[in-house]
């Protein structure tokens, strides 16, 4: 039997893992859900019959139920929330802005500056530690694992929308629709410079940057790094910066900022990949002062994550968010709106 498996789910920037099966000539008639719980490590058997039952257990590329017997040389792919790790979850009474909630997921607002899940350096004030607070009566936030429910994610200072699974069924559902690439996700971006074309698209793979690891880096020659898919719409320009509407055909880590960085147009005062200097403009003192002020107001990255629309698990029909740029960033376009009003650029 061969066993392959993806790459871990921080390269991609998503919160899942796949793998992958081909049974042997002489496989004996056994249950999927057997099979795979004595083929995958640290995986419960209730976590495999809630991903068969969401559809993300296929067989020879068409989904089974957990009673499917495996036959010899069966082709077995399935999607898998990401496992735990081995360090506890503190429940934190954290202000979220929960937009919307029922009983199978959430939608939250994160604000820049919160990180999204507890890891190194981080094991408090994360988004996921206010989650267990308050979702610490549902199963799925009661154990050790300090990434329950999710099956993306955005950087700490990015704004914007996020979905959260609530039991493990609608993890599953969630996490192959990611997986599939059926979400749709569109962010709204302030860029250093001007666009020729209203809109565009951006390929190149991502990869580890091989003199940072903990930036990425366009591979365009396609040799390293996945692949990367960004579609880029201009809403409005400003001369010097552009505000864009992004949308997400891949979900590979600092996609967006790492593309925008590798066209020349890096997101604004985006420390990580060169936004956080004066990119384009003038040599005058006032222009100077005037970006250090807009720098001084949103001491991040311009970056939200503005629309999400997805197929909702339990009903199985699509529903879609929206949600209006934060406060500092709003601020900012409007500085720039006023500060190009009548100017010749």
């Amino acid at each position: 039997m061969s066993h392959t498996k993806q790459k871990s789910p921080v390269e991609n920037g998503e919160l899942y893992e796949h793998h992958r099966f081909i049974a042997n000539k002489g496989q004996s008639l056994i249950r999927i859900d057997k099979f795979l719980y004595d083929k995958l490590e640290s995986i419960s058997r209730s976590k495999i019959q809630s991903a068969a039952q969401a559809g993300s257990i296929l067989v020879n590329e068409k989904p089974v139920k957990p009673n499917y017997k495996v036959k010899p040389s069966d082709t077995i792919s399935v999607v898998l929330p990401h496992p735990p790790q081995e360090f506890e979850l503190i429940p934190e009474n954290i202000p979220i802005n929960i937009i919307y909630e029922d009983n199978d997921l959430l939608i939250v607002n994160k604000q820049a500056g919160m990180v999204v899940h507890p890891g190194h350096g981080n094991y408090t004030g994360t988004l996921v530690n206010a989650l267990a607070y308050h979702l610490k009566n549902t199963p799925l936030f009661e154990h050790r694992d300090p990434r329950p429910g999710l099956v993306h994610r955005i950087d700490k200072n990015t704004s914007g929308l996020l979905v959260i699974a609530k039991t493990e069924y609608a993890l599953s559902h969630l996490a192959k629709q990611f997986y599939d690439r059926t979400t749709r996700r569109k962010y709204v971006a302030l860029v250093w410079g001007s666009f020729d074309e209203k809109e565009g698209t951006i390929e190149g793979n991502i990869g580890r940057d091989p003199k940072t690891r903990i930036k990425m880096h366009v591979f365009p020659d396609g040799n390293e790094g996945k692949s990367a898919i960004t579609h880029y719409k201009l809403i409005e320009s400003f001369g010097y910066v552009s505000l864009l509407e992004c949308r997400l055909e891949t979900g590979r880590t600092h996609q967006i900022r790492v593309h925008l960085a590798h066209t020349g147009h890096p997101v604004f005062n985006d420390d990580w990949y060169g936004g956080d200097k004066i990119v384009k403009g003038t040599t005058f003192s006032k222009y100077k002062q005037f970006v250090q002020n807009c720098f001084n107001i949103m001491p991040r990255q311009g970056l939200h994550a503005k629309t999400l629309e997805f197929r909702h698990p339990g009903t199985g029909k699509e529903i879609s968010f929206e949600s209006n740029l934060s406060e500092d960033m709003q601020t900012v376009v409007e500085k720039w709106r006023r500060y190009t009003e009548g100017r010749i650029l």
